[in-house]
């Protein structure tokens, strides 16, 4: 049984990260997504550098599927979404407002809120390096940088939540668990 579908295009280093802490990932390309042809799971992930062309080819096949992304959240999903990689990026095809500005930096993240999601990050009080940061969103702000611009926003949407974070980093293995721990299975 699958409970994380990777969606890229090749072989990442990701993939290796849920399977040594025993989470079974699978990698997919968007343009299955919404497809009979994938089995339910309980997150979806979309790595750092979706939208940019360099890196990968899936952002067509994501921008497609805006209905089944939401249906995915409101049945009990997480979708967790990294950075576009791109010097503008707005997440038109989430069911929330997201819009990034590509900045790379060095920061002593600052937790707005407490929340479970901070577990991304082992040593919340260490420097992380992110690679931009959210100029608007009605997400939940749960950490930001120095500045005050938000790195990583969760909104609840009926039995599910989207996670997106501009942190450059590997997320802990305490947060691959509480990821897919929290959810429920749901059809992609």
């Amino acid at each position: 049984m699958t409970e994380v579908m990777l969606v890229w295009d090749n072989p990442l280093l990701f993939e290796k990260l849920f399977n040594e802490h025993g989470i079974k990932c699978q990698r997919i390309v968007s343009d299955s997504i919404g497809t009979p042809f994938i089995p339910a799971c309980k997150c979806v992930v979309i790595p750092t550098g979706f939208a940019n062309k360099d890196y990968t080819k899936i952002l067509p096949g994501i921008e497609r599927n805006t209905k089944s992304f939401e249906k995915f959240v409101r049945d009990g999903g997480n979708l967790v979404v990294f950075s576009p990689m791109v010097p503008k990026y707005n997440y038109g095809w989430l069911p929330m407002e997201l819009e990034y500005i590509q900045q790379q930096k060095v920061t002593t993240i600052c937790k707005t809120n407490d929340h479970e999601a901070q577990c991304l990050i082992e040593d919340a009080c260490a420097e992380v390096e992110f690679d931009g940061y959210f100029s608007k969103t009605d997400g939940e702000v749960v950490f930001s940088d120095d500045a005050g611009n938000p790195l990583m926003v969760v909104k609840e949407l009926g039995n599910g939540r989207i996670i997106a974070t501009t942190i450059h980093e590997f997320p802990s293995g305490k947060f691959l668990k509480w990821i897919n721990e929290t959810a429920k299975k749901s059809k992609l």
